[in-house]
């Protein structure tokens, strides 16, 4: 080699070294953030599942797994906790000042006091009675219902889906918003953002500008939530001046009336409730918008019972403010509390180790447990979780049926024939612990038989699964789906 040709490669030397050295300084960064990053994880996941597979991840593959636990691996809101703690007070008063009005409807359910209890120290809100409610199958029913109930409000409207779309039916919602509040009507409009991620700015400020008071949700609102985009407002309500309210499955969108366009019918269902009950689907209305807004609503808290019903309802919201994780124990305690039978549809059907264990023993002590699933996912890795476990399901007697005709999104359970809850929770780690949702659960025999025969119709357009299903697949598909269930905990 020339002194030249020495003397140009110096420098080219040490830029490789240079870089070799920033290299090594930007790993050791990060594999000591993903090892303090791991300690957080360890504190704070919920799961020992989901602890484990972040731990591996931060400490393994920091550069990825340290960015994405930020963003999606956190269970607990707490901007939303301490807002409940502070913001909330006026709307504690106003509850607590209500208690009197409401005590006369506080449903006396002592058959089955244990469980009662129960349920109702999870919901911090009593069963109801004095409430009149009506089974809505499907998207036409169940919004010719909500805005045939806009039409008679008088006095205010609390809308609130996590999905709005802005097609026929949105457009529908927007211009009965629009109307009411032209004639007077408080709307308050609360949405998603990342549900109605699609929804255009122009929806929104045209109902604004028509008098809407129209608000996304903002799960990344505060210095705590700022990159967390795992929060999710799952929830589906619509209030008409404290008197009656609709809760379900039903998102704001064509394929809910009119079927999906590669999925085909969409079977879905909701809840119509009138009587003192409302007042409790108001008052997870008005958290959620005090987090949104920094606002308290005025609304009516004095109950007026349904005259044509007397039927106890108690309203169950939950989510990742929660201290405990109140939509997987509710289906725990509904599934241990079945003398005969337990039928349960869920779209995502990929439930903890609690709630697998609830219905294998159910199964084993020869209670009816019946799963109701879609046959045609709509989420990949959901569907391929759900075959890592039910081979040992099927073997316990469990009967899983899947649905054919369309795709099947309702969010319903049946106990007994006593008891049936309609709502928003899937039976996944999502809807237990990530996700703001809200279930009506209604005591009542006629109610719970008119459930029954839906659910019948269901399981009669669905075939029932067998251990051969589960067999048949190929060993890629089954380690797929062990792989995917192995997630289910951190997605």
């Amino acid at each position: 080699m020339t002194e030249e040709e020495s003397n140009e490669s110096r420098p080219r030397s040490r830029g490789r070294r240079q870089r070799r050295r920033w290299v090594a300084i930007v790993l050791t960064c990060a594999q000591v953030i993903g090892a303090l990053t791991s300690v957080h994880a360890l504190m704070s996941v919920r799961t020992p599942q989901g602890s484990i597979a972040w731990i591996i991840s931060l400490n393994t593959a920091p550069l990825i797994a340290v960015p994405a636990y930020w963003v999606l691996g956190r269970n607990e809101f707490k901007g939303y906790v301490l807002a409940r703690q502070t913001e909330d007070e006026d709307l504690r008063d106003e509850v607590a000042e209500a208690m009197p009005a409401l005590a006369p409807f506080f449903a006396d359910l002592s058959s089955d006091k244990g469980s009662i209890e129960a349920a109702e120290r999870l919901a911090m809100l009593p069963f109801f009675s004095g409430n009149d409610v009506e089974l809505l199958i499907d998207g036409q029913a169940t919004f010719d219902s909500i805005l045939a109930g806009m039409d008679k409000a008088e006095e205010y409207l609390l809308v609130q889906f996590f999905i709005v779309k802005d097609d026929t039916i949105g457009r529908r919602l927007k211009e009965r918003m629009l109307k009411k509040a032209a004639e007077g009507v408080k709307v308050l409009f609360l949405y998603d953002e990342i549900g109605s991620h699609k929804l255009p700015k122009s929806y929104v400020s045209d109902l604004r500008n028509g008098g809407v008071q129209a608000r996304a949700f903002h799960s990344t609102q505060g210095r705590g939530n700022r990159f967390q985009l795992n929060f999710r407002n799952h929830r589906k309500i619509v209030i008409a001046d404290g008197r009656t309210a609709w809760i379900g499955g039903h998102n704001v969108g064509d394929e809910y009336v009119d079927g999906h366009p590669t999925l085909g019918h969409w079977r879905d269902t909701h809840v119509r409730i009138t009587g003192p009950a409302v007042m409790a689907v108001q008052v997870s209305f008005s958290e959620d918008w005090n987090w949104a807004t920094g606002e308290e609503p005025e609304l009516t808290w004095e109950p007026v019972a349904s005259p044509s019903g007397d039927v106890p309802v108690l309203i169950l919201p939950s989510g990742p403010a929660d201290g405990i994780e109140t939509a997987s124990l509710m289906y725990q305690q509904l599934i241990h509390a079945a003398a005969d039978r337990v039928w349960i549809a869920s779209p995502y059907f990929v439930p903890d180790e609690g709630v697998m264990g609830a219905l294998y023993l159910a199964s084993l002590r020869g209670v009816d447990v019946r799963i109701l699933i879609p046959d045609q996912p709509d989420h990949l890795l959901v569907y391929l979780a759900a075959y890592a476990f039910l081979k040992p399901m099927l073997a316990a007697g469990t009967e899983v049926y899947r649905y054919e005709t369309g795709f099947m999104h309702q969010k319903v359970f049946l106990v007994d024939d006593v008891a049936s809850g309609i709502g928003t929770v899937n039976l996944d780690n999502r809807s237990f612990r990530l996700n703001f949702e809200i279930t009506a659960v209604i005591v009542d025999a006629a109610f719970t038989a008119e459930v029954e025969s839906m659910l019948r119709k269901d399981f009669a357009a669905s075939r029932l699964m067998t251990i051969e299903d589960v067999d048949n697949k190929s060993y890629a598909f089954r380690v797929f789906a062990r792989a995917s269930y192995l997630a289910a905990p951190i997605l």
